[in-house]
């Protein structure tokens, strides 16, 4: 097919008088019969529309097919061609006769079938629109005109991108209640015994839009505390609802949650379901979007809000948000290691054998605060790294004490996990933990968290610092991590910014990476690497400066240890 099918620049040309005609016809007909030569839509941007009188979506979509062409066709470069996939010459004629532009004959069924395949046509209707050229413009369409209409023209990737964004902008300048929640065929949301009720009554309200996947584990964690906040808010006579926007595809298991929650929802495998979805740009699951009583959005996701504030967090709005932030800094900066470890039933930490350690015997220390498990594949290769710096920090005198605060399943692995450490833990199932985890964001382990002496906040990054510095790092403050790059700086200092080297075939540049694995010597790095963006492609300095020259002068004195290049 090398006549009628050219590539270009790695894109399909089509030769539309080639693949349009056959041995016996170079013409196309009107529903009049008139026959017509391809030199009349040569240049013109043309449709190939796929369809058939059979196929009920195609009979939705022609009148509007229809409509968008006698706009453009006048005034406009464009053209459409009729591809049959009716069954018989009777069928197709009373079809073709609504149709105001061109087909190839029912009786060239080769040629038709021809095309079906030649554009994987596996679905009617189906239109692929070719640019003047012959180049597929979109091979849908069919959705671009739903979407568009005559306004999609000149169907380019680039208009329609436009035109998408300024029917985002106008969306969410119009937004309403009924704009997100109610589509043509439906004007109700529903109860979990089934009940209609009329999107209509939740105007004026506030609204959380709960986004959910039934069997997600945080959706699984969020929704006690979500029907606690709901059924205070409504017990207090606040006018708030909730609307759940289910997103699993599985309806047995949302089915027997929803049974559960208070509030309304959208159907199972609603269509408004993934609107909302790439309307809000979700970036997480679970995610609670408030809507004010305007209909306007106040909050993209309020879920951190709720699970730290609870109902105090209510109405969302920017205000009550700068209020709860005023209140959690006046903590913070009132923070100390009692008011984090002792409360009302527990005023200890326990040691090796479950000695029990009062908390007031570590004040005026450096804590770290150590979530972790031992089913955490991380956690267990980052223990020997702490351990290591714990020991080094420690060597002359007790100056660093280490808190084990455990996410294990049972108290067992709790305790076969504990006997590694030579530090301190809070209890198995301690109900410090969830305190503590929730004040600090933890959201994955291992995380580390350094206290000052004071019992204040020095990092949360701790991990990553003992990661790169070791025990160098301690006591882990910003005035400690500056001296450190200050000496790192120093270190480079007559390095070559870039060079060139045999073991890659770009130049690389030198670059500050934190974690990386040199791709000479096969050993992680840190700090320093000679780096190629464009490929992902580090080596140590030591090696590539003897890449870079045989008798390795410009790496004269300096010593790789696999971690780190020293000067010897």
């Amino acid at each position: 097919m090398e006549s009628e099918l050219e590539i270009a620049n790695g894109d399909a040309t089509y030769d539309l008088s080639s693949i349009l005609s056959s041995p016996y016809r170079d013409y196309l007909v009107r529903n009049n019969g008139d026959q017509v030569k391809f030199d009349s839509f040569k240049g013109k941007i043309t449709g190939l529309y796929f369809s058939a009188s059979w196929c009920s979506p195609c009979q939705r979509f022609t009148p509007k097919l229809v409509e968008v062409y006698n706009e453009l066709a006048q005034s406009k470069n464009f053209e459409i061609i009729f591809i049959s996939n009716d069954e018989d010459d009777e069928s197709f004629d009373a079809y073709f006769s609504k149709m105001p532009w061109l087909a190839i004959p029912f009786s060239d069924s080769d040629t038709r079938e021809k095309l079906y395949e030649l554009f994987g046509v596996s679905g009617i209707p189906h239109l692929v629109i070719l640019n003047e050229d012959g180049k597929i413009l979109t091979s849908e369409g069919v959705q671009v005109i739903v979407e568009n209409g005559s306004d999609g023209y000149p169907f380019t990737s680039e208009h329609i991108k436009k035109l998408k964004k300024q029917e985002e902008e106008e969306a969410k300048m119009n937004q309403s209640l009924k704009s997100l929640l109610v589509t043509e065929s439906r004007d109700y949301v529903i109860t979990s015994d089934g009940k209609k009720v009329p999107v209509a009554e939740l105007e004026g309200k506030t609204v959380g839009l709960y986004l959910v996947l039934a069997t997600d584990n945080e959706c699984l964690d969020l929704n006690p505390k979500l029907i606690e906040v709901y059924n205070s808010l409504r017990e207090g006579g606040e006018s708030f609802e909730i609307v759940m926007v289910p997103l699993d595809e599985d309806e047995d298991s949302i089915s027997e949650e929803f049974e559960t929650f208070p509030w309304l929802s959208l159907p199972i495998n609603d269509t408004c379901c993934l609107k909302l979805v790439w309307y809000f740009e979700l970036p997480d699951i679970p995610t609670v979007v408030i809507i004010g009583p305007n209909g306007k959005t106040l909050q993209s996701n309020v879920v951190e809000a709720i699970e730290e504030h609870g109902v105090k967090a209510y109405p969302f709005t920017p205000e009550k948000f700068a209020e709860l932030e005023e209140i959690e800094k006046a903590k913070r900066e009132a923070q100390t290691l009692e008011s984090l470890l002792v409360n009302q039933d527990s005023d200890y930490v326990i040691g090796e054998d479950g000695v029990k350690i009062p908390v007031s015997d570590l004040i005026g220390k450096d804590i770290l605060l150590y979530f972790s498990a031992h089913w955490c594949p991380p956690c267990r290769a980052f223990l020997p790294t702490l351990t290591k710096a714990y020991e080094e920090i420690n060597k002359s005198n007790k100056r660093l004490e280490v808190i084990f605060i455990s996410s294990d399943r049972d108290q067992k692995a709790f305790e076969d996990y504990f006997s590694e450490m030579p530090w301190l833990a809070l209890p198995f199932g301690d109900k410090r933990k969830e305190s503590l985890s929730s004040w600090f964001k933890v959201g994955g382990i291992p995380t580390l968290v350094a206290l000052g002496p004071t019992g204040k906040t020095v990092s949360t990054e701790a991990r990553g610092l003992i990661r790169v510095h070791g025990a160098e790092a301690y006591p882990f403050t910003r005035e400690r991590i500056e001296e450190i790059d200050k000496a790192y700086e120093k270190m480079a200092e007559g390095w070559a910014r870039n060079l060139k080297c045999g073991a890659h075939e770009h130049e690389l540049f030198l670059t500050k990476r934190m974690n990386f694995g040199c791709d000479g010597c096969r050993v992680e790095g840190n700090v320093w690497s000679y780096y190629c963006k464009e490929c992902d492609f580090d080596l140590h300095p030591k090696c590539a400066f003897d890449e870079e020259s045989k008798d390795k002068t410009a790496a004269q004195g300096w010593v790789c240890d696999g971690d780190k290049c020293y000067q010897e």
